[in-house]
């Protein structure tokens, strides 16, 4: 099987942002037997989200810089360079949401905009040595 966090184009993780956490985790929990584990990460406390012992999403708080947004689901899609893919996704049409930073321990990443207005994150994850 490949791993989605290292093939360029493959969809590899899902995050809701929401405004009641609480609620979230137990609404989840309960319909889909999701197990969660909080982690502190800098100021903000981020749940992974488990099926089996496999991490699969994460939920969080959503943050000061998107206050008023509703509660939303986002994918994340892996590529090769998220920096040389924000700016093909801008020649191809689309916009830039939020410009390309890191996430500590984790990779690099993006929010995009299609030109139908979708939304999509663009990640390419830091390099991990092998087990």
């Amino acid at each position: 099987m490949t791993n989605p966090m290292l093939q360029h184009g493959a969809f590899s993780w899902a995050e809701l942002m929401t405004s009641d956490v609480e609620g979230a985790k137990n609404f989840y929990s309960s319909l889909l037997g999701w197990k969660l584990k909080d982690l502190q990460v800098g100021d903000i406390t981020y749940t992974m989200v488990y099926t089996g012992d496999r991490e699969i999403a994460g939920i969080m708080a959503t943050p000061d810089e998107a206050a008023g947004m509703p509660p939303t689901w986002g994918t994340y899609v892996t590529v090769d360079d998220v920096d040389a893919r924000a700016r093909q996704a801008v020649e191809l049409g689309g916009r830039l949401l939020l410009e390309p930073r890191d996430i500590p321990d984790v990779g690099r990443f993006c929010v995009i905009q299609d030109p139908q207005g979708a939304t999509l994150s663009l990640i390419t994850y830091l390099e991990k040595p092998p087990m």
